[in-house]
């Protein structure tokens, strides 16, 4: 299948007149119109994005032809608006954005329209806060063109970092005026990367919904995932669980089972139980390749997650399933921290720190009822009152000696020894969760 694809994308490039049958390039090559160069560029990015990974070569080639062709061509060209706006969405595109400098600069006869010339200077220099408004702007008003779609999403990125919901309209738009391309998949996991962020559950597991239907084989899908799972994890208590299961199953049993691996050891690390727990219970129940690797790392999260319940002594085995040459250097952090925390749960406790020492008593502390029944002995007067008459001063019960010093030197002990480990384990566990 990949070779086909190939080989369909370089028979694309040959009736572009982009290449010869021997690779050389092809002497009509500059006669060629640009915009149909940006066709053949576009065609293969979408190609990318679907899942064909033999398309990445024919991009990168693609891209550095354009380069040439802009930086080579007659300014004329440029007085046709598919020309200049090819020019434009290549610079977009990931072309280079020196190019897209030296064609301002040469352009003296007015073939490009400044304003968009000029907010594209300052997004590709990474100063696009600067003309965001401006950008939001200039993109609806080329809705309608060629560079439209292109516009929206660039102006949502900028408009990401000052306002979601804005930024949210500016991927829908773009998402409509290209649905099926390389721009609709990156406004997709932007807008995911949104509503994560801002804990818009409801949007994200739409948003979700849909990348999962349509780019599930992109390259960026590892990406995807990664959001996905901070949007479950993090706002576990708003996402339906079954809305969980029903997104990954549209995905093969590798895919499920490597996102719920994912999402089980972030909720065990942020001590979400239940969530870890259903993670690690489908991650098993999916089906391997015949071992059981899978399966252990699986019990393995589950078991980090379970140290925090009633269950702890099961959480420990799970634990101790998993050999500790099988983990990376982050899951090695994180088994020795979980395995802190147990051994400090089911540790006996010291018999004398459960005797209970001499209390001092502290002035003005006795019962109310105690009080009342004095008051009546001493004819009505309550003991401090009689007290301050008598002797002019409110004499403190005497304070016992040695047993309470003995009660709060081993308190003392008790708490710096339990301070000092539990700083040990959030270290291992800060470790563990980078």
């Amino acid at each position: 299948m990949a070779r086909k694809r190939h080989r369909h994308h370089l028979a694309l490039a040959l009736s572009l007149g982009v290449l010869t049958p021997w690779g050389a390039r092809a002497e009509g090559q500059d006669n060629l119109p640009l915009y149909k160069m940006l066709r053949s560029l576009e065609f293969v990015q979408d190609s990318v994005v679907a899942g064909d990974s033999s398309a990445g070569e024919m991009q990168r080639f693609l891209l550095a032809t354009i380069d040439a062709r802009l930086r080579n061509a007659d300014k004329s060209i440029f007085e046709d608006t598919r020309n200049s706006d090819a020019a434009l969405a290549y610079a977009m595109s990931g072309g280079n954005p020196e190019t897209l400098e030296y064609l301002m600069q040469r352009d003296i006869n007015g073939n490009f329209d400044n304003r968009v010339a000029d907010v594209l200077r300052k997004y590709l220099n990474g100063k696009g806060l600067l003309v965001v408004n401006t950008l939001a702007d200039i993109a609806k008003e080329y809705r309608g063109k060629p560079i439209g779609p292109y516009l929206s999403l660039i102006a949502g990125n900028v408009m990401s970092g000052k306002n979601a919901m804005a930024a949210l309209k500016l991927y829908d738009w773009a998402r409509l005026l290209a649905p099926g391309t390389v721009v609709e998949e990156s406004a997709l996991r932007r807008s995911l990367a949104l509503c994560a962020d801002a804990g818009m559950v409801p949007q994200g597991i739409e948003y979700a919904r849909r990348y999962t239907r349509r780019f599930l084989h992109s390259p960026y899908a590892s990406q995807f995932a990664d959001l996905f799972v901070q949007l479950v994890v993090d706002h576990d208590s708003d996402v339906k669980q079954q809305d969980i299961i029903d997104i990954l199953a549209s995905m093969d049993p590798p895919r499920q089972r490597e996102i719920y691996l994912r999402m089980a050891r972030r909720a065990a690390i942020a001590g979400k139980a239940d969530l870890a727990a259903l993670a690690a219970g489908r991650a098993q129940a999916i089906s391997s390749d015949g071992s059981d690797a899978f399966g252990a790392l699986a019990g393995f999260y589950g078991g980090v997650a379970g140290v925090s319940t009633s269950d702890v002594e099961a959480a420990i085995s799970n634990l101790n399933q998993m050999p500790a040459g099988e983990l990376n250097a982050r899951d090695r952090a994180l088994r020795d921290a979980a395995t802190a925390v147990a051994e400090e749960i089911l540790r006996a406790p010291d018999p004398a720190s459960l005797g209970q020492g001499n209390v001092p008593n502290l002035p003005n502390q006795q019962n109310t009822e105690h009080d009342a029944a004095v008051t009546i002995k001493t004819g009505g007067q309550s003991p401090g009152i009689a007290g301050v008459e008598q002797g002019g001063a409110v004499k403190a019960a005497p304070v016992s000696k040695g047993g309470g010093q003995e009660a709060d030197s081993s308190f003392n002990a008790f708490v710096t020894t339990s301070r000092s480990k539990l700083d040990a384990i959030d270290g291992m566990l800060k470790q563990g969760s980078h």
